[in-house]
């Protein structure tokens, strides 16, 4: 069984709705209700911020500083993790607009980067914005896709910025009439190499959870059968070096098509995550709202156990008002397999009652007016 990472301690300064806030944790699952507006999810997002990218909300970072406050956020928490115990602090310093970076420090020292976090904890998550992931934007089902591989492939947000960077100075190129074949053909090699990389990573991970939801034996929520399209379909089994000289020569061969188009009209950004309810042999897209939830429910739940299953360590686990359209057997059937997975979860609701069938697996903490009390 995967060993437990968990929380002891979180406290934060001037975030969001919270001038000062601090819960004292016992490693027990975590449970936050209150009135709408209260304050629940800003919880949940700065615990978000104990892993690498902008958190669950994907927030302007200055935004996330309370209203008035003179200074930028904090957030520092003490965790059980992979590492062992340690004491990690993020936070911005004053200042304006999308320049601004997060700083880390992992027990006083300042790290080199955000990705230092994934040495000590996973953390996935599930909100009630991403119940239109299957409706929505190809974009939006991209961004969730990556979001599965960084936690198991650190490298892969490196990858994918390094790819958007490239393939902007590619455009710019092409948008300016600026067709010099060795500038271009030195961007297009870095793109070619960083895009096949990251389709790769991407299929890896799809394998890895289509192998573990054929030995997941019987749960409550329905089973994803997940595939991509919309680059290199169904080519990926072919040597790496063959695929990116094929993306080279799509490259190639478009500029004349992209520089018209004023973009790239192949590579990994044009991908799409498909989603089917096995059972019903149906899209998700065409499912019901509340099979929709499940499917994802499902999916969310099955990478969580992949991650335990990779690494060693259970993740913790964000659940935003997970249990609002559930009925009670559905909620109960919930919990035992979040219980299961062996981490520490946090979960929201306005409702206590709703998450009774935890009983004293969690710990209950009520949020109201920028305060939390027992």
């Amino acid at each position: 069984m995967a060993q437990k990472t968990s929380l002891s301690r979180l406290k934060l300064t001037d975030f969001r709705n919270y001038a000062e806030a601090a819960l004292s944790l016992d490693g027990r699952h975590v449970v936050l209700t209150g009135e709408n507006g209260a304050g629940k999810t800003n919880l949940l997002e700065a615990v978000s911020f104990l892993s690498p990218g902008r958190g669950l909300r994907r927030a302007v970072l200055s935004d996330v500083t309370r209203v008035g406050a003179a200074a930028g956020f904090t957030i520092f928490a003490d965790v059980d993790g992979m590492d062992g115990e340690v004491s990690i602090g993020t936070g911005i310093e004053p200042g304006e607009g999308e320049s601004v970076t997060r700083k880390l420090r992992i027990n006083g020292t300042p790290a080199r980067s955000t990705e230092e976090l994934t040495d000590h904890l996973s953390v996935l998550w599930l909100t009630p914005a991403m119940d239109g992931l299957f409706t929505g934007a190809s974009s939006d089902r991209r961004r969730f896709l990556d979001r599965l591989v960084l936690s198991l492939d650190p490298a892969h947000g490196r990858r994918a910025s390094d790819f958007e960077r490239a393939m902007r100075s590619r455009n710019r190129l092409l948008s300016e009439g600026r067709f010099d074949p060795s500038w271009l053909s030195a961007i297009e090699a870095q793109m070619a190499g960083l895009g096949i990389a990251m389709a790769a990573a991407r299929q890896e991970m799809l394998g890895l959870l289509r192998a573990l939801s054929g030995n997941s034996g019987e749960t409550p929520f329905p089973t994803p059968v997940l595939t991509l399209e919309g680059f290199m379909d169904g080519a990926m089994d072919r040597p790496a070096a063959d695929l990116e000289e094929d993306y080279l020569d799509m490259l190639r061969n478009g500029r004349g098509r992209d520089a018209a188009a004023g973009r790239t009209l192949d590579g990994p950004h044009r991908t799409d995550l498909l989603v089917r309810h096995r059972e019903k042999d149906m899209e998700a897209a065409r499912c019901s709202t509340g099979e929709q939830k499940a499917l994802l429910i499902g999916l969310v739940l099955a990478h969580a156990r992949l991650t335990a299953d990779m690494t060693g360590y259970a993740p913790i686990l964000l659940l935003d008002e997970i249990a609002a359209h559930l009925d009670e057997g559905r909620r109960a059937a919930l919990f035992d397999l979040v219980h299961g997975l062996g981490g520490q979860s946090f979960m929201t609701g306005t409702d206590r009652a709703m998450f009774s069938a935890l009983a004293d697996r969690a710990q209950f903490f009520t949020v109201a007016h920028g305060g939390i009390s027992v």
